[in-house]
């Protein structure tokens, strides 16, 4: 074999594999995906937005591999869908989790517990019956019969504009994470970083977007599915998830 002809075997290879590595991949792959952060915004007047935990048979949904075949088996489509709060070590959500208006779990007001959850402010993320979403510091929640969906997590981000006092600009704390605001129209705005970040630099993702009350969702484990933007992350063993679904057909 000449150099010639060795260089161009080794070239096909590489395409083989490039083109390979492109296809039959359910997984977002972070090296080729080009921004730094999966956004999503929801109009919850018009879209489905619901959370879920538990399937008919008692069992966690988990990830959005579990929530999308049973979602399809019902007629409907998933659209989108994020790990919706912290849990614990029983896989149940750690706080308040309100579904389809039922208390599933009751609202932590503990201040002093350990972990990103128990930073202070922390806060709930709520919908209620006439398609509004909202999210409040827990020391200002006040439940109400009109809630149909809401998890609790912490820490709050953004509080009326101001960005949690605990974060530092130069911190070395980096994670993936993931949370929701609520953008002046009154829409939730989903965020998750594709790469490591500090709490303030998260923050200020939501801020530049025009969000004033922001709630952290979750760090290292977070995962987001959003076939529109070519990033399906199916995997995931969580308590709530939040999803947007529309009937397939």
């Amino acid at each position: 074999m000449n150099k010639a002809t060795a260089i161009i075997g080794v070239s096909l290879v590489l395409i083989l594999a490039i083109i390979s590595g492109c296809q039959g991949s359910s997984e977002a792959d972070l090296s080729m995906f080009d921004e730094d952060y999966i956004t999503y915004e929801v109009d919850p007047k018009k879209q489905m937005l619901k959370m879920y935990w538990k399937n008919s048979a008692n069992e966690n949904f988990a990830n959005a591999k579990n929530l999308k075949k049973h979602l399809e088996n019902n007629g409907e489509k998933l659209i989108f869908a994020v790990n919706g709060g912290m849990y614990n070590k029983e896989q149940e959500p750690q706080g308040l989790y309100i579904e389809n208006g039922v208390v599933l779990s009751n609202l932590d007001t503990n201040s002093t517990g350990y972990g990103n959850f128990y930073l202070q402010p922390n806060g709930v993320f709520f919908l209620t019956d006439d398609k509004k979403a909202f999210i409040s510091t827990t020391n200002n929640f006040a439940h109400s019969k009109n809630i149909s969906f809401a998890t609790q997590s912490g820490p709050m981000l953004l509080v009326d504009g101001a960005y949690n006092p605990l974060f530092g600009q130069n911190s070395t704390n980096l994670n993936i994470r993931n949370g929701v605001g609520i953008l002046p129209n009154g829409h939730p705005f989903f965020v998750q970083s594709v790469n490591e970040v500090n709490l303030y630099e998260f923050a200020k993702v939501f801020k530049d977007s025009g969000c004033e009350n922001v709630l952290y969702l979750d760090g290292y484990v977070s995962k987001t599915y959003l076939p529109e933007k070519k990033w399906e992350q199916l995997d995931g063993d969580f308590a709530v998830i939040i999803a947007v679904s529309n009937e397939s057909f």
